[in-house]
């Protein structure tokens, strides 16, 4: 966001329909059910849980928009972010509400300068549908010497004061007698060999795991350095985002943090959740990613008070691992997960992050039974093991422009998990 736009003056037509748009959501905001629903993300966030819960994250939204319910009509770029945040939101809660939690807020973002840590991707893309911004991706090897490796360097993190001044008058200008305005700071994560592989390549790591392990490992060494002097510095100057309602892909509610001392002008990591993850690492041994991660991430994740770990790789046999870890409460079953093996490996000490396989929603024919089969898996395993259980949705890149089943997978999984 730059300062052109943020001081540029809305006009009544925007601020109008984005009112409009409010009215609707803090009507929803105040229904019971909303805090009900909180009550059990904290319940299974506490490995406690009422019952299992389900989220739906990361859809086609360029297939869902059948009447006209998603299409933007403001004109200010500004008033268009925040009208795609509430369209998007009254969609959800239409058509699959889940246990997203609707909240008498506007989240908006600081306006927060990052110079990055010396490297940006660069990358040929190969695309199927040009509306859809799920795409491949083809690396381009940016650290080939140890030299390269020295170019990484501390970001240089920066509040613009004046931005974010004009981007929350304009937000209370608008929004003030409906939605509460919450200026939200930095969210960090580290997923340290996820940013590797997009400066150097997939297959060049993978075989500089055998062939050049200490320029692998000084790689490592230098971006979590980066990370940890840049956390340091957003704590320092209160740039980090205070109270969490989702983490990654999750609901992030509960009564464990912020922890003890919390100033809301200056949250510390250990009032946050984190994420970490590794997904280059599906393809070798456990022990070759505790080698190449656990000194790293270990560092990174005692800073905070929660964290979720995983992502798309399968991490069933790799739980001896993350035992080792501090303070992971949450750990991705991906698609590719031995189900029943994973829920005896975490038992009771963990949330079963489960990923459904989003290809059931992108065949040439919708098969509703397959998918009830494929949750009745997981929430057999979970409660023969008794494993604390979310169904977590995501990585959509297609419906084949049938938002219906999208919408029957919602009613379905919350038909299976309320019993």
């Amino acid at each position: 966001m730059n300062n052109t736009t943020a001081s540029t003056p809305i006009s009544p037509t925007d601020r109008n329909l984005l009112r409009e748009l409010a009215r609707k959501v803090a009507a929803i905001a105040a229904l019971p059910i909303h805090q009900e629903t909180i009550a059990c993300w904290k319940a299974l966030n506490s490995l406690k849980p009422i019952r299992p819960m389900v989220m739906i994250d990361q859809m086609p939204w360029h297939e869902l928009d059948g009447d006209g319910e998603l299409t933007l009509r403001c004109e200010d770029p500004f008033c268009r972010r925040i009208e795609n945040q509430l369209r998007q939101a009254l969609y959800r809660w239409k058509h699959l509400p889940v246990d997203y939690v609707i909240e008498a807020e506007i989240r908006i973002p600081k306006v927060i300068r990052n110079t990055g840590f010396g490297y940006e991707r660069k990358e040929v893309v190969a695309a199927l549908d040009v509306r859809n911004d799920v795409v491949g991706h083809a690396y381009i090897d940016q650290l080939p010497t140890d030299a390269d490796i020295d170019k990484i360097r501390v970001p240089e993190v920066t509040l613009d004061a004046a931005a974010t001044a004009q981007v929350e008058a304009k937000a209370h200008d608008i929004f003030d007698g409906l939605l509460a305005v919450q200026m939200d700071g930095y969210t960090p994560t580290l997923a340290l060999w996820d940013i590797l592989v997009q400066w150097r390549n997939p297959e060049a790591v993978l075989y500089d795991l055998a062939d050049r392990p200490e320029f692998l490992l000084k790689m490592a060494q230098r971006l979590t350095d980066a990370h940890l002097a840049m956390l340091d510095h957003l704590e320092q100057h209160g740039l980090l985002g205070g109270r969490q309602s989702w983490a990654h892909c999750t609901g992030a509610f509960t009564d464990e943090l912020p922890a003890p001392g919390y100033d809301p002008q200056h949250p510390r990591a250990r009032d946050r959740w984190t994420c970490g993850m590794s997904q280059i690492f599906s393809s070798v041994s456990p022990a070759m990613h505790e080698e190449f991660e656990l000194p790293f991430l270990s560092r990174w994740f005692e800073r905070f008070g929660m964290v979720y770990y995983g992502c798309c790789e399968p991490l069933d046999d790799k739980v001896a691992m993350i035992r080792k870890y501090p303070h992971v409460r949450k750990v991705s079953m991906s698609p590719w997960v031995n189900v029943e093996h994973g829920a005896e490996q975490l038992g009771g000490d963990f949330v079963f992050s489960r990923k459904p396989s989003p290809a059931l929603l992108a065949g040439d024919d919708w098969n509703p039974q397959a998918v009830q089969r494929d949750l009745q898996e997981t929430l057999d395993a979970c409660a023969r093991h008794s494993c604390p259980v979310e169904l977590i949705l995501k990585d959509i890149s297609t419906v084949r422009y049938q938002p219906q089943r999208l919408w029957e997978w919602a009613e379905l999984a919350m038909r299976m998990v309320r019993g």
